[in-house]
Order: C-alpha cells, then structure tokens, then sequence
C-alpha cells in the first residue's frame, strides 16, 4: 500500500504535514508492508500551479491509495473518490506518525477547515 500525504518540508520521516495539500511544497509517499513503514520517500510537489483533478491524478500516478491530509478541498476529495483513493482529513503531526497511526488503525477522519484559502478554481 502506498500512503501520500502533503508535508512543508523534506525531513524524510520526520517531514511535518501541510495544511491544504494542493499548495504542499513536497508529498511523502510511504510504502507500508504488512506490519509496518518499508519506505519513505519526498518528492517536490510538481504543480506551482494546477488544474482540478491534476494533483489526484498525479498521486494515483504514484500508486497511492490513500491520502492522509489536514484540509482537502471537495471537488479534490470527489476526485479522489472517483479514483478509489481513500481520503482521510484533519490530520497533523509527522509524516512518520501518521503512517503509524494509519496502519495500526488509530488514525481516524475529523472535518478539518483551513485557516486561510489559498486560492478557489
């Protein structure tokens, strides 16, 4: 299973997570096997700029299934429902925390609203 989840910088596990994930700088994409993390990896983000549906394509490009963020917009969270990607919202923390929490089930969606809208399209 690969998880993605948006971060402000490129501290590998340790990587805090963004608040609205289409403005993120950098996704972590983590590969879990059965009991745990195998892999961390933080790519740059790709989008300075993007169209609806660009970024749910791209993490579905990268495998994700699903996608642990604070806020998501709801034409975002309806594509990732379209691409079968599970959406889970309000989070915060470390990227390694959260990947933790998500596989030993303890992660669990809340309504989020960011403090600031970055832009509408």
């Amino acid at each position: 299973m690969i998880i993605a989840v948006p971060v402000s910088e490129n501290k590998g596990e340790n990587s805090i997570i963004s608040e609205h994930f289409g403005r993120a700088p950098y996704y972590a994409f983590v590969e879990t096997e059965k009991d745990g993390i195998k892999s961390i990896n933080v790519e740059e983000n790709p989008f300075s700029s993007h169209d609806p549906g660009d970024i749910p394509s791209y993490l579905e490009s990268k495998g994700t299934d699903v996608v642990i963020t604070q806020g998501v917009g709801r034409r975002a969270k309806a594509y990732f429902e379209q691409l079968r990607i599970e959406v889970v919202t309000g989070a915060n923390g470390t990227v390694e925390e959260l990947a933790k929490a998500y596989i030993n089930g303890s992660l669990r969606s809340v309504d989020y609203t960011p403090r600031e809208k970055f832009h509408e399209h």
